[in-house]
């Protein structure tokens, strides 16, 4: 008994339905689970998103910034602070971005005006000895550093309101300075989330 050939049609539908059945497997299945357990092997913490704990409990992301305010959005003096924040309400995730005000913008001017003499008197300081990464947003509005300037800047008024040795917290932020990546790439850097957490752990910072 004769078979009947399936229309030129039909068989085109059924091999595009084939080749969409075999590149789902492939790329939307195999291909996903094969990276996610490259990447949980080898770099397990990376994958589960950089994140920090303090005493068991996930306090945050070596990768995102935090906000050290209380609830009023006023600086703590207890914390080091980070670099001013455009997303959103500060450091938040779901509202990534810069402010997109050019250097020549009014609004910027007076705003980096503004935080100048803000941090120069939350931390006693003279206007001029504030860093510009004090001053500024980076891109994402989600960098957790600060340089080292930044850093060094907010020691006494850390130590004084903690009760602590300057030098001991000094200390600290040099443990905590990172070099340049590569030792050429970037700039010199402390992450304000991991020294934060460093600065718990003192005794007697509570």
């Amino acid at each position: 008994m004769a078979t009947t050939a399936l229309p030129f049609g039909v068989r085109q539908h059924l091999v595009a339905l084939r080749a969409l059945l075999a590149l789902t497997v492939v790329v939307g299945l195999a291909y996903p689970l094969v990276v996610t357990g490259i990447a949980q092997t080898i770099f397990g913490r990376q994958a589960d998103g950089s994140l920090l704990r303090r005493n068991g409990v996930v306090a945050g992301s070596s990768l995102i910034g935090q906000n050290f305010t209380d609830e009023r959005g006023n600086p703590l003096p207890q914390w080091f602070q980070p670099r001013p924040s455009a997303a959103g309400d500060g450091y938040d995730p779901t509202s990534t971005g810069a402010s997109n005000l050019g250097p020549n913008n009014p609004k910027l001017l007076k705003a980096v005006l503004e935080r100048r003499a803000q941090v120069a008197e939350f931390n006693g300081v003279d206007p001029a000895a504030v860093p510009p990464d004090a001053l500024t947003a980076s891109g994402s509005g989600l960098d957790p550093h600060i340089s080292p300037a930044y850093a060094r800047l907010q020691v006494d008024r850390v130590a004084r309101a903690r009760g602590l040795d300057p030098a001991r917290v000094r200390e600290l932020v040099s443990d905590h300075t990172q070099g340049r990546i590569l030792g050429f790439l970037g700039e010199p850097r402390v992450n304000v989330v991991e020294l934060n957490l460093a600065l718990a752990k003192l005794p007697g910072a509570g």
